[in-house]
């Protein structure tokens, strides 16, 4: 079995997801293993007394800091170890493109890690409350989201989530009302989704047909209903005293752009 080290003086994500990808080109058995923080001499060593007890080993680095990147590449070639420093090369090519001296600071790997898993909690995070499965989150999220049902609050709540943004929806359904929590948030953080109301009726049928509904189901889509929902929808939008954003023919992306300055992102992550 080889072993491949991914080995990072910061969190390690970098270093591990380039391991991860190289050994899922290969059929035989890979094992990675991330090593992070290695930030001394001392630190170094201790990466060679884990590769000793491998038979085949390889090391993938992501050191920033010099003096210690090239003492575990001067140890690894002791050892007759490859190693390969994935960021020495792009650095050192950018460094002669712009005739700048690197400023080598693990610190700002560690921010690039830090975005990544918060993209990631942010991810979880629209998962666990997605469609009102729990109103626990609202006091924890950054984007409320309010709408009829298929006005893409679901997929609005994914795309956010990939901005490290926590954004959970709630479904307006005259059944079921809005829970009581929702009136003492901040409305700056709620947005009411809009649509025209014959787009929403043909989107409803063309899911009906997809999913082969029974015809007891029909209702969904029916003009009388939706209607119903959307007199509903206005009068809770309306007292939340949110933002409406009309997704009618609207992309994704745009109604995301909308929500993005509306709370300063751009400005908050400058």
């Amino acid at each position: 079995m080889l072993v491949i080290f991914a080995v990072s003086d910061s969190i390690g994500e970098t270093s591990n997801q380039v391991a991860v990808a190289a050994a899922s080109q290969f059929k035989e058995d890979i094992e990675v293993r991330r090593l992070p923080y290695i930030k001394t001499l001392e630190d170094v060593e201790d990466v060679m007394k884990a590769i000793d007890n491998c038979e085949k080993a390889m090391i993938i680095s992501t050191i920033i800091t010099v003096n210690v990147r090239e003492y575990l590449t001067q140890k690894a070639i002791e050892k007759n170890i490859f190693v390969i420093n994935v960021l020495g090369p792009i650095i050192n090519v950018a460094a002669t493109l712009l005739n700048k001296v690197p400023e080598y600071n693990p610190g700002a790997m560690w921010s690039t890690d830090e975005e990544y898993f918060k993209r990631i909690e942010a991810m979880e995070f629209a998962m666990q409350y997605d469609d009102s499965k729990d109103y626990r989150g609202l006091k924890n999220s950054d984007v409320i989201l309010v709408g009829l049902s298929r006005t893409s609050k679901t997929p609005l709540c994914m795309y956010l989530a990939n901005k490290g943004l926590k954004a959970i929806n709630i479904p307006l359904v005259p059944e079921v009302g809005v829970p009581e929590e929702l009136y003492k948030i901040d409305k700056k953080k709620i947005f009411g989704l809009t649509i025209n109301p014959l787009q929403l009726i043909e989107i409803r049928k063309r899911r009906l047909d997809k999913f082969h509904r029974i015809p007891s189901d029909i209702e969904y889509a029916g003009d009388a209903r939706v209607l119903e929902e959307f007199d509903f929808a206005d009068k809770i939008i309306r007292k939340l005293g949110c933002k409406t954003i009309d997704v009618t023919q609207r992309a994704i992306e745009d109604t995301a752009l909308i929500i993005l300055e509306e709370i300063g992102y751009k400005k908050r992550n400058s």
